[in-house]
């Protein structure tokens, strides 16, 4: 006596699984849409942030410590 998979339950799966994965897809989509957007409404600020500042002060200093001659 064999286990009998429906065709009802087979589309239930299919679609369960399409709408799992779709719901994945907005979220990390909106996700990746608001950092986006915060970077470009920060890169066209005056002023960079203080976080942004701090950064590129690190980075400037990491600079200096590999240029050649040092």
């Amino acid at each position: 006596m064999g286990f009998e998979f429906g065709r009802a339950a087979f589309i239930g799966l299919c679609i369960g699984l399409i709408w799992g994965v779709g719901c994945a897809l907005v979220l990390l989509y909106s996700i990746y849409l608001a950092g986006y957007r915060k970077a470009v409404k920060d890169s066209l600020a005056p002023e960079g942030s203080k976080r942004f500042k701090q950064t590129l002060e690190s980075l400037k200093a990491r600079r200096v410590e590999r240029a050649p001659g040092h």
